[in-house]
């Protein structure tokens, strides 16, 4: 679902990741697969920041042979409700209200490094007019 692309940049001794799409993400790792790894928690870092100043999501442009990162599975969930959020229109008051709940609750429910669990996420993509759907595929190398 949100898997952007990045440029590997090898400065000879460290690869450094950007992501063209969102230029407030960019880590390094002394090799591809290192850099990669890191990659992950630069990008949900980054996508904080468009959380918390209310920014909608960058698109995904095409990857074009590129490598490309997705934040975990439990962030791409909380990324699909902050964007059905910003297509609707709702505040994390509005949502709030519609799932009976409290402001430090949805504060949680958006925070990519909180452990939320499963099934206040489905619910609340549910009162959002979102379903999850779960499919595991063949590992492409």
């Amino acid at each position: 679902m949100f898997k952007y692309p990045v440029d590997l940049i090898d400065d000879g001794g460290t690869v450094l990741v950007k992501f063209p799409d969102i230029p407030e993400a960019v880590t390094f790792g002394q090799d591809r697969e290192e850099a990669l790894g890191y990659a992950v928690n630069a990008l949900e870092t980054a996508l904080m920041i468009y959380i918390d100043k209310r920014w909608p999501l960058p698109r995904q442009s095409s990857l074009n042979g590129r490598a490309g990162v997705s934040p975990t599975p439990l962030s791409c969930l909380k990324l699909a409700i902050y964007q059905a959020m910003i297509e609707k229109n709702l505040r994390k008051v509005d949502l709030a209200r519609m799932l009976g709940g409290h402001m430090p609750q949805i504060d949680r429910l958006l925070d990519l490094n909180h452990e939320s669990r499963m099934n206040q996420l489905e619910r609340s993509l549910a009162v959002l007019g979102r379903q999850m759907v779960v499919d595991v595929r063949e590992l492409v190398v």
